[in-house]
């Protein structure tokens, strides 16, 4: 098992990611729903998942909202049973607080883990300045913000492979970081702009990899994933 990959169930059918999660659960760290899953199936989708094998539910909702209704957001992911979820920095520090406070009351056992999300992987500097308006450049903009998330106590930030070695400088061993956008060098990138290989994504110092439609669309994602922990190097 290579417990740094987590799979990204990027389909909005629930057998297809039941059957996914059967094939692969002995094999990858965690898996990845988001609102392709959840929407039709509401929170008991993490039960269906967990009862065939998912022990480590990450919860990719990407809240963003005023501090009260993140809270109550963030508690009924908790009472569901995930093990990791994001949010928005961007939100700002009353809203990151609400929610790191609502996760710990759930005790250090159950507490998620609290992601914080900067820029997206499928924005490009012309989008953020032009489009969005920020001054900054990417890498500047996702420093200052995985900052402010690891300062407002999240335990971690979302971060493409281009920005690792500068927000590891920053965020030091104070927070996990976890890298989507992965791919193989021969692999389509859809639509995600700012990817990055396994081997390479590691050595900049992510924690987490993850892996969503390389595995998804692919025929054969048990050799798909000895390919990319191959690379990855195995951790246990």
């Amino acid at each position: 098992m290579n417990r740094k990959i987590i799979c990204a169930l990027d389909t909005g059918e629930l057998d297809e990611a039941l059957r996914t999660v059967k094939r692969l659960a002995g094999h990858v760290g965690a898996f990845k729903i988001g609102h392709g899953l959840v929407l039709p199936n509401g929170l008991e989708v993490i039960k269906r998942l967990q009862d065939v094998g998912a022990d480590r539910i990450f919860l990719d909702l990407k809240f963003h909202d005023i501090p009260n209704t993140v809270a109550l957001g963030v508690r009924e992911a908790a009472r569901a049973g995930v093990w990791m979820m994001t949010l928005h920095v961007s939100g700002g520090p009353a809203m990151m607080t609400a929610a790191v406070e609502e996760a710990r009351s759930f005790g250090e056992m159950d507490a998620p883990l609290l992601m914080g999300v900067s820029v997206l992987s499928s924005i490009d500097q012309h989008v953020l300045s032009d489009h969005l308006g920020v001054g900054r450049s990417i890498q500047e903009q996702m420093v200052s913000l995985s900052l402010l998330a690891i300062e407002c106590g999240l335990d971690g930030v979302i971060c493409p492979a281009p920005e690792l070695k500068a927000v590891r400088n920053v965020v030091h061993h104070n927070g996990i970081i976890v890298t989507p956008g992965i791919r193989l060098p021969q692999d389509d990138v859809h639509d995600q702009v700012r990817v990055g290989t396994p081997q390479q994504a590691l050595a900049d110092g992510a924690d987490y990899l993850v892996i969503g439609r390389p595995l998804m669309q692919c025929e054969n994602p048990e050799a798909t994933l000895a390919a990319f922990s191959e690379r990855a190097g195995s951790a246990h």
